[in-house]
């Protein structure tokens, strides 16, 4: 049972998963994309995450924690300088994979990884297409509307009745019509009878 155990264990020993992680991570933020699995690459986003919110930080207690695991001079100065200038409004989410199909040998999928908004990140000038609200209608129309109604919902005056209908009802009724406007019978007078 894998009880307690979370992430991919990649098929290595913990001492050397850790190895693997902190060689990717420096490559990635040295050179600024690494070709790998697709397993390993979804498993170097965290680690990737942590080291460039230390970036952001900047101070000496970040510089020293993301030392001990990123162990390249130059991985430093690009992490600490351009990399937390470039994400410093960036919540997370600084990688990109890109899925290239699988590897010869085995058939492993393998994937790129992009630090997102790079000079090789092919989707860095591409910006989200915002959605577009709905054109208001213009105020007169607005007015113009809410008038009909108000002169709908008005009260009748005294002796014109309530709505039309009934207005046309009592109408039909006098004219000795039903509600359809055809002509009814007449009922019969109280005490005659009918055959």
């Amino acid at each position: 049972m894998r009880h307690l155990k979370s992430g991919r264990a990649l098929g290595v020993k913990p001492a050397h998963r850790r190895a693997m992680m902190r060689n990717m991570v420096t490559s990635l933020l040295e050179h600024g994309r690494i070709k790998t699995t697709v397993t390993r690459a979804k498993e170097l986003r965290k680690p990737l995450d942590q080291m460039i919110t230390l970036g952001k930080q900047g101070d000496l207690a970040a510089r020293r924690r993301a030392l001990g695991f990123v162990k390249s001079k130059a991985a430093m100065a690009n992490l600490f300088g351009d990399l937390a200038e470039r994400y410093k409004e960036r919540a997370g989410g600084y990688s990109r994979i890109l899925r290239m199909g699988p590897r010869r040998g085995d058939g492993a999928e393998l994937a790129l990884v992009l630090l997102v908004g790079g000079e090789q990140d092919p989707f860095a000038e591409e910006k989200k297409p915002r959605r577009r609200r709905a054109a208001a209608p213009p105020k007169a129309v607005l007015e113009e509307v809410s008038d009909e109604v108000r002169s709908e919902d008005a009260p009748k005056a005294k002796g014109q009745g309530g709505s039309s209908k009934a207005a046309s009802r009592a109408s039909a009724k006098a004219a000795g019509e039903d509600a359809a406007g055809e002509p009814q019978a007449e009922a019969p007078a109280a005490g005659e009878k009918v055959e």
